[in-house]
């Protein structure tokens, strides 16, 4: 399993009245798009979601919560 197909399909109810959104295979996961931007997926276990820039620094330091760094290269900000 490349990622949680629960957390998945949790995702998918949750967005499925949602116009415009449309997944996509990406990192080794699924990705959910909207405008060609992802605003949040699923890499195995972990979820990963963007937050508003000027909320980053507090949100990441949340429980459950950390830089997105699913990738092999540096942690992509916006992205916890």
């Amino acid at each position: 399993m490349a990622y949680n197909e629960l957390l998945a399909e949790r995702m998918r109810e949750a967005l499925e009245n949602t116009k415009g959104v449309i997944e996509k295979k990406m990192f080794g996961g699924v990705a959910f798009m909207w405008k060609d931007k992802m605003f949040c997926g699923i890499i195995k276990d972990d979820m990963m979601v963007r937050v508003l820039e000027e909320r980053y620094d507090e949100l990441v330091e949340k429980d459950h919560a950390r830089p997105m760094d699913f990738v092999k290269t540096r942690p992509m900000r916006g992205f916890i």
